[in-house]
């Protein structure tokens, strides 16, 4: 019946537009020219019929509303270099998540809005980073039959009988984001609140750095602890800075280059703050450059000696990737098919970024090979050169306002203590003293 309606719209255009062309023409022969007023008339015409195109879509998520849905978990992969973060809720394009609806959208497997969907993320990972254990939840169409009498939601059922999410999605998603798995999931699953563990991994050359040293200082992390020192401060949302490291390790990986060996840093706990990992690792290389000794990280661990953050630049996003994430008996799976489309097409990547390296390297053994008016070396004077550190506990520290919510969370306790001329004083030692009280838990 729609397709029927579709065939008559479509002939009623044409039929316009015949119209139109045979208007053009009789008054073309009879006149030899058209004023201003017929010329608009045409524009107008034509215009019309290009709206009314538009305005009929191939398809109407209303439309698909009856169909059975089911509430299933997709674990993804994702190379961070071209994205503004995971989240599509900065607005700025293009996001990991941004893709994934569009791909969602297109394959019709959304079957209604991002609300309706109920959508939930297990990590939020920021511009530049990538993720080979990213997972997601959302309800989404399915061809199972669905077993509730209202024949809404099917969250149970063989995995073979079901559509072919990995093949459907890969097939529309951009080249660096690739869904690995998926199962389906209880009702009351949550992405990021259903999450144990998140483990992240940081890549970097060795580049004569102390790895003992970085081991030793790295262990100190373990545990539960106060990380603001380590993180970039949310007022708006964070209130508790304390955050437990389950485990920490730095081992080599396989990778060597030019005679450097790729190592790699594995931090794993329950949740992260902002940047906590970047800042981490920022200190951590400087421990292992020998500008900061290993009793940094209990000095910055401990809030009450160092209550206030030290300025200092956090590690590059790039070599961060969000490794896995653990839930409890989650049992995501793919098929073969689909596993092996996997590999080839990780397979080729690799092979596309090893030739861009190739290129890379030999117009690098050329520079190398380079040398000034006076016969020097012009590289190895550039990686002689060093720069001036300056300690971390002279450094001067974040902004104040950084910890307004500090103050904000303690002010309820002392109002009962303080009256309206203590309350500036407070707030004043506050600010001008010892320095925030502890976050309210």
């Amino acid at each position: 019946m729609m397709e029927n309606n579709n065939n008559k719209k479509k002939k009623s255009e044409i039929s316009t537009l015949h119209s139109i062309m045979d208007s053009l023409n009789a008054r073309i022969k009879n006149d030899g020219n058209i004023d201003d007023s017929q010329s608009n008339h045409l524009i107008n015409g034509l215009t019309n019929v290009r709206k009314s195109r538009k305005k009929t879509p191939g398809w109407d998520l209303r439309a698909l509303h009856h169909l059975p849905r089911r509430h299933v978990a997709f674990k993804l992969m994702y190379f961070g270099q071209r994205f503004y973060g995971f989240s599509s809720e900065a607005q700025l394009e293009p996001s990991v998540e941004s893709e994934l609806f569009e791909a969602f959208e297109k394959t019709r497997l959304l079957l209604g809005d991002r609300k309706e969907s109920q959508y939930s993320r297990c990590g939020r990972t920021d511009k530049g980073v990538s993720a080979t254990g990213q997972v997601i939840a959302l309800y989404v169409r399915s061809k199972l039959r669905a077993k509730t009498t209202s024949g809404e939601f099917n969250s149970e059922g063989q995995y073979e009988e079901e559509l072919d999410y990995i093949r459907i999605l890969n097939r529309v998603l951009p080249r660096d984001i690739r869904i690995i798995s998926w199962c389906p999931v209880p009702a009351d699953f949550h992405a990021r609140f259903s999450c144990l563990s998140r483990e992240y991994k940081y890549f970097f050359w060795e580049e004569d750095l102390n790895i003992t040293a970085m081991q030793s200082a790295g262990k100190k992390f373990l545990g539960e602890h106060d990380f603001r020192n380590f993180c970039k401060m949310d007022a708006v949302n964070v209130h508790n800075y304390t955050r437990n490291v389950a485990s920490f390790d730095i081992s080599p990986s396989t990778e060597r280059w030019r005679g450097k060996e790729l190592w790699v840093i594995k931090i794993r706990g329950r949740a992260f703050l902002w940047h906590q990992v970047r800042c981490m690792v920022a200190v951590l290389f400087m421990i292992g450059r020998g500008l900061e000794s290993e009793e940094i990280i209990d000095l910055l661990l401990n809030v009450e000696k160092t209550p206030k953050k030290p300025q200092y630049t956090m590690a590059p996003e790039m070599p961060l990737v969000l490794h896995s994430c653990e839930f409890n008996g989650l049992q995501l799976s793919s098929a073969a098919d689909a596993r092996q489309a996997l590999c080839s097409h990780l397979e080729n990547e690799c092979n596309n970024l090893i030739l861009q390296a190739a290129i890379y390297n030999d117009t690098l053994n050329c520079w190398s090979c380079t040398t000034d008016d006076e016969g020097n070396d012009s590289l190895k004077e550039i990686s002689a050169k060093k720069y001036l550190h300056i300690p971390l506990m002279k450094r001067p520290t974040e902004p104040l306002d950084s910890y307004l919510h500090l103050v904000l969370a303690s002010y309820v306790e002392r109002r009962a203590k303080l009256d309206s001329g203590a309350v500036k004083k407070g707030i004043g030692e506050l600010f001008l003293g010892a320095g925030p009280p502890e976050d309210g838990r």
